[in-house]
């Protein structure tokens, strides 16, 4: 996948010229004429790197790396200044501020190159380092809450029993010791729209914990699955005898909060082929180390909020362009890298 750079330049040529040198080298390039409307379309578009000048109308250079730098979406997004301004003072409080590389006008062509690469290599590591740092702290956080309860009576469901309906009291919450649970709503057209896939080492069923609210959704095991009923007055009583774990709680419900929004912004906005992608890495992360996704087409169908003929022609199409293979409900991803580049 193209990798997409903001450059907010007031100069037209030199915004012109630097953003045709980057397309020639392969990148997505987005551009701004001053401060203020670089900011919206930084918010709006989620650059990979920004390029940015000092002085400009509306809000500076330095103005927009101090809002960029607030920006909780954007503030690791390596900002490059590129201007005239020669003197030591001038690219220390660029530096300072917390720039990650400064270009002076004019520059060669190679050293916009070599500058861009650079740091898009540096953002990638941080990145895949941030994703796994985020990988382990969750798991431990599951655990440490999975030790409470460990002594509880392990519950077997097998395929299709339903755990909860819509509209019942939410008395408990749920922990997936093994196996597979989906939670869905149903349309007034009587279509099914999964929110979501628990496997195993995750909690659902959260609906209030101070007052039985109804659960929102209705939840199924799509698998054998054992599960761990929990109280909501023991998790109350836990948590006030043990206040980290109201912490770790809160971390995990942000976690899925993102997730929940994530999947909302792909059914609004993504086409058919990149949900259907995103869809298949995002349950293979989900599986661990295991190569096949273990799925049905309805199901799937069902994530993405559409027909189930239309995914079937996506998923042949994927298979013709030797992306995956499939097997029954089994999918295998052959080519990682393509489906990350689809758009």
């Amino acid at each position: 996948m193209k990798k997409k750079i903001l450059i907010i330049e007031d100069d037209q040529v030199m915004r012109e010229n630097t953003a045709e040198i980057l397309q020639l080298a392969n990148y997505n390039v987005i551009t701004s004429s001053n401060g203020k409307e670089g900011l919206e379309k930084a918010a709006f578009f989620k650059p990979d790197l920004i390029i940015c000048d000092i002085l400009m109308p509306e809000i500076d250079g330095y103005g927009v790396l101090q809002i960029v730098m607030r920006n909780i979406a954007l503030q690791n997004v390596p900002f490059i200044f590129m201007s005239a301004k020669t003197k030591h003072e001038d690219i220390r409080k660029g530096m300072d501020l917390g720039a990650s590389d400064y270009i002076t006008k004019p520059f060669e062509e190679s050293e916009l190159l070599s500058a861009v690469e650079s740091r898009l290599k540096r953002y990638a590591i941080m990145e895949k380092a941030n994703q796994h740092e985020t990988m382990i702290s969750k798991k431990w956080r599951i655990d440490e809450i999975e030790k409470a309860f460990h002594l509880k009576e392990k519950l077997d469901y097998k395929t299709g029993s339903t755990i909860y309906c819509q509209g019942n009291v939410s008395n408990y919450i749920y922990y997936v010791v093994d196996g597979e649970v989906k939670t869905y709503q149903v349309n007034q057209d009587g279509k099914e729209l999964i929110t979501e896939i628990f496997k195993g080492k995750s909690f659902f069923g959260f609906t209030s914990l101070l007052s039985n609210k109804p659960y929102s959704e209705n939840a199924e095991a799509i698998k054998p699955t054992k599960l761990i009923r929990i109280q909501k007055r023991e998790l109350q009583d836990l948590i006030k005898n043990n206040p980290q774990l109201s912490f770790n709680f809160m971390d995990l419900l942000s976690s899925d909060l993102d997730q929940i929004k994530q999947h909302l912004m792909r059914l609004a906005y993504d086409s058919v082929r990149k949900k259907t992608a995103d869809a298949i890495l995002e349950l293979q992360t989900k599986e661990g180390s295991q190569e096949d996704i273990e799925i049905s087409r309805s199901d799937l169908a069902s994530i993405l909020g559409i027909a189930k003929e239309t995914l079937t022609r996506t998923l042949t199409d994927f298979k013709d362009e030797k992306l995956i293979m499939t097997n029954r409900n089994k999918i295998s991803i052959l080519d990682k890298k393509k489906l990350l580049s689809i758009h």
